[in-house]
């Protein structure tokens, strides 16, 4: 049995941590604050690229199979907590999109659907949307799942298997070395041992990186976020019910008629406060999209940190000269997206077996800083 331990409690390390205690390992995850409450949070919940014509071959591979595997790991997760991560799979609708052929090149090369559809659909399926659209694009099998219950539910699974050992509120403070083998950790209550070391430390992976002498191209960048509460509508309906995007901002509905919307793209360092003028840009393009928001309460704004890397591909595999220390970080605006399949990649390298999906695209890219400073 193999001794592992993850740093990071978000969506990408609750996943790896599940994988490789079902394949028989002995795991502990390490969190500084409690698992789940970062950016896999903070996110939307789309289950899928917001533009996904616009991305790279390898971000579209980890997409695919994790657009996949998120129906039936939802599914199971509700079995195995009696949490439902509120998997919703009701389509997306484009609308003012400026690269419609880039777009329909995309569905047919990959076999998805894909319509270009006018007014009387896009107002048959969300009758209260602004008025004057005359078309968009509809996409009926993308989905969203309600992330911050997608965390509850992995965290309690994690609670219940004998074999992993949730450390939270602790913070790491450097990775242990012995002959460029990783042996354990530093943390803030003393040393903890591990064969191999995961780090899926979100924005601030590059930071940890940073004290062993390693650069690791990851930063942080702000994205804003609202909840509104809607009222119930007329015949059950609700005030929206599938997810709309436009001018690269999204509205996205909850089961209970929640409605969120998102995002804005700002590099202010690890600073995660809401910004007024951010609430307002946000309430602008909700009531663009969405008028009857104008009358609805403001439940919650708030703010998480996206871990960005060049390129927008995340680095995922063992670091260079290094033995035993793994990395899965900067997956940008997609980490919730890609989560399934970023776990399974490196679980896949972990436990030698012959990954699913070509991990060549990821192999972490580091520059040397100074000589190691492994743990005395």
């Amino acid at each position: 049995m193999q001794d592992v331990l993850i740093i990071g409690g978000g969506v990408i390390g609750m996943m790896t941590a599940w994988q490789l205690a079902e394949a028989g390992c002995s795991v502990t995850l390490v969190e500084r604050r409690r698992c789940g409450e970062e950016a896999s949070w903070a996110g939307g919940g789309i289950v899928s690229p917001l533009y996904p014509w616009r991305y790279s071959e390898p971000v579209s591979s980890l997409s695919r199979y994790a657009e996949h595997e998120y129906p039936q790991l939802a599914a199971r997760l509700f079995e195995e907590t009696g949490i439902d991560p509120e998997y919703r799979q009701k389509g997306l609708l484009y609308l003012r999109v400026d690269d419609g052929d880039r777009a329909f090149d995309w569905a047919r090369r990959l076999g998805k659907p894909l319509e270009a559809v006018g007014a009387d659909f896009i107002y048959a399926k969300e009758p209260w949307l602004a008025e004057g659209i005359e078309s968009g694009l509809w996409m009926p099998t993308l989905g969203s799942i309600r992330n911050p219950r997608l965390c509850q539910a992995l965290r309690a699974r994690l609670m219940a298997l004998p074999g992993v050992t949730l450390e939270e509120g602790l913070t790491v403070e450097g990775v242990c070395l012995e002959k460029g083998r990783v042996t354990g950790v530093e943390t803030s209550r003393g040393r903890l041992a591990a064969g191999q070391v995961v780090l899926c430390g979100g924005a601030w992976s590059g930071v940890l990186l940073d004290r062993l002498g390693v650069a690791l191209p990851v930063h942080p960048v702000k994205g804003q976020m609202m909840l509104f509460r809607t009222p119930p509508m007329a015949e059950g309906r609700q005030l929206l019910e599938r997810v709309v995007l436009a001018d690269g901002r999204y509205l996205i509905p909850r089961g209970d008629g929640r409605v969120l919307i998102g995002s804005t793209l700002e590099e202010a360092d690890f600073d995660k406060t809401p910004t007024g003028d951010a609430r307002e840009s946000l309430r602008q393009s909700a009531l663009a999209m969405l008028p009857a928001l104008a009358d609805c309460a403001i439940e919650h704004h708030w703010a998480g940190l996206r871990p960005a890397a060049p390129d927008g591909i995340p680095f995922i595999g063992e670091l260079p000269k290094t033995r035993g220390l793994f990395v899965n970080a900067g997956h940008y605006r997609n980490g919730l997206v890609l989560a399934p399949a970023a776990s399974r990649l490196v679980v896949d390298m972990m436990l030698r077996r012959p990954p699913l999906i070509d991990p060549a695209p990821y192999a972490p890219s580091v520059m040397p800083k100074t000589p190691l400073n492994p743990c005395n």
